[in-house]
């Protein structure tokens, strides 16, 4: 009988690896709780369970939860938009205190595991062949100074290797630093990033007949993705769909099949 070769460098390595997750045990970068050693990523599984993905049916072209087929999430698409999509809610459920993780404790590993769980959800058969590339919408210079990094510009790096296109990160620059959208109604908010974006000239040439996918990590009232598309399309793209991680319920949402 032939034996297995026996690998030194093998066992040295699970020896380790096994060291250090006995003198560093990985923590939930959520509940806190001890990571098994089969958990490979930053969020354990019992906070990926408690997610609350979008429900079906949805509307083919936003994505929103449609009863009776009807949907009021379309009318707040401009014409030039195709399709938005989103994989979970945010407020039930454990999508923002991921998102939380990322934006606000500086878990920059979490990006990754969003973009796998954002990568299971289909957009129409166009957009999934026509998409140029994926556009972070942009932090002001003021507030990526202050966090050190874009947490829409990490997912997006990560959403775009799953998907087998590049990622755009400098073809939209925030020109302008405004407030938190946080505490704004739906009118404020679109009056704060109204004129908020720009293309840069040198990259204009690029835009021209493309099919660009804005991401973000949570979308509210949907103010700032149309502030940044509308920038894009008056630059020359053709045509620009959205996805984000999160999205805000508004009032009579079905937040559950």
């Amino acid at each position: 009988m032939e034996r297995t070769p026996f690998s030194y460098r093998k066992v040295l390595g699970e020896i380790i690896a096994s060291a250090a997750d006995l003198l560093l045990p990985k923590c939930c970068a959520v509940c806190e709780r001890l990571l098994s050693s089969n958990e490979k990523g930053i969020v354990c599984g019992h906070c990926w369970s408690r997610v609350r993905v979008i429900p079906y049916p949805r509307c083919n072209r936003c994505g929103h939860p449609v009863d009776r087929h009807t949907c009021r999430w379309c009318e707040s698409l401009p014409p030039f938009v195709r399709a938005a999509r989103s994989f979970c809610w945010i407020g039930p459920g454990t999508g923002k205190q991921i998102v939380h993780a990322l934006k606000y404790d500086a878990w920059t590993r979490v990006a990754d595991e969003m973009a796998q769980q954002m990568c299971r959800v289909t957009f129409p058969g166009d957009v999934e062949v026509e998409r140029t590339a994926a556009v972070p919408v942009p932090l002001s210079r003021v507030r990526l100074r202050e966090r050190g990094f874009n947490q829409s510009g990490l997912i997006a790096q990560s959403l775009a290797e799953l998907w087998s296109v590049p990622s755009w990160p400098h073809v939209l620059e925030r020109t302008a630093s405004t407030r938190s959208q946080t505490q704004l109604t739906p009118g404020e908010r679109l009056g704060n990033v109204a004129g908020a974006f720009s293309v840069p000239i040198a990259a204009r040439s690029s835009l021209r007949g493309a099919h660009l996918v804005l991401i973000d990590d949570v979308v509210t009232t949907g103010a700032t993705l149309r502030a940044s598309a509308s920038a894009l399309f008056a630059a020359g793209a053709r045509t620009i769909s959205y996805m984000t991680f999160g999205r805000a319920p508004a009032s009579g949402d079905r937040l559950f099949p």
